[in-house]
């Protein structure tokens, strides 16, 4: 069992996995961050300082913060475009890499149909 254990270790998929999940701990704090010390404050001005945490509704002997749970709406949504718009950018980079790759592939296909194509002529005759 505790080799088995070490070989399910040592895999790849379960180290970036692990190393995924610190990043993602590390990239969520910064994202966080960016929301409530630089968004929202803008994000305040625009809306004129409304502040949803504080609005509720007594019902019998519940008090239902509903307030909170828009204001989470919100930070959510922001973190969201955040994040998608951080991908969108990644992307943008990786896919003018494989442009770059597949370039230099197209090429050298191209040259090799020429040699092909000169070697059948030559071939022929």
């Amino acid at each position: 069992m505790i080799k088995e254990f070490k070989e399910f270790i040592s895999k790849g998929n379960v180290l970036d996995l692990a190393v995924g999940v610190i990043i993602g701990a590390a990239f969520s704090k910064i994202v966080s961050s960016l929301v409530a010390d630089i968004i929202m404050p803008f994000f305040g001005v625009i809306t004129g300082g409304i502040d949803f945490t504080s609005y509720s509704i007594t019902w019998k002997e519940a008090n239902i913060n509903y307030g909170m749970f828009l204001q989470n709406i919100i930070d959510f949504l922001i973190v969201a475009f955040c994040i998608f718009m951080f991908i969108k950018i990644i992307n943008k980079f990786r896919k003018t890499e494989e442009d770059i790759k597949e370039e230099v592939k197209s090429e050298e296909v191209i040259l090799l149909t020429e040699i092909r194509d000169s070697l059948k002529k030559i071939n022929k005759k």
